[in-house]
């Protein structure tokens, strides 16, 4: 139930998206924040800052991996210490931000290459990944990534 309504909220966000002509100052502003904050969520997975991604990642997380796998936030956080989900480096390639509602909500997508530890073998282990993330603005918390959702690009 929490996914179809986290699912139909990102669909009006980006029907809302179709009927915004051009975003207003606080859009702007939220735009850059975001981006920013995209930028620093990477690398906080990557450093293993979980104090960063505990404040970043909402209660209600749905986070959705390329291979389909859905995790929580305690999950997705679990699944870092424990080693199941391990990122030697993380390059953002593209980077979209759209902000809607004076600022107060954000979807994001774009392109990045996450480098993994080797395989057994040790050859690079690398995934070329497009994804889509949806922030929402709270008054407390601050911005946080409500949805992840990432597909494999074709090679």
């Amino acid at each position: 139930m929490k996914r179809l309504l986290t699912l139909t909220a990102l669909l009006l966000l980006a029907l809302a998206g179709i009927a915004q002509p051009k975003p207003n100052k606080k859009d702007l502003a939220a735009q850059q924040e975001v981006e920013t904050l995209e930028r620093q969520r990477f690398e906080a997975q990557v450093k293993k800052d979980y104090a960063f991604l505990e404040k970043v990642f909402a209660d209600d997380l749905v986070y959705t991996h390329s291979n389909g796998k859905q995790n929580g936030k305690p999950d997705y956080i679990q699944s870092i210490r424990d080693g199941k989900s391990q990122y030697d480096k993380i390059d953002v390639e593209a980077l979209n931000v759209r902000a809607y509602n004076d600022g107060k909500a954000a979807v994001v997508n774009g392109t990045i290459t996450i480098t993994l530890p080797n395989k057994p073998d040790g050859t690079a282990n690398v995934a070329h990944l497009k994804y889509v993330v949806v922030q929402v603005k709270d008054k407390q918390k601050g911005w946080q990534v409500v949805l992840w959702q990432s597909q494999k690009q074709a090679s």
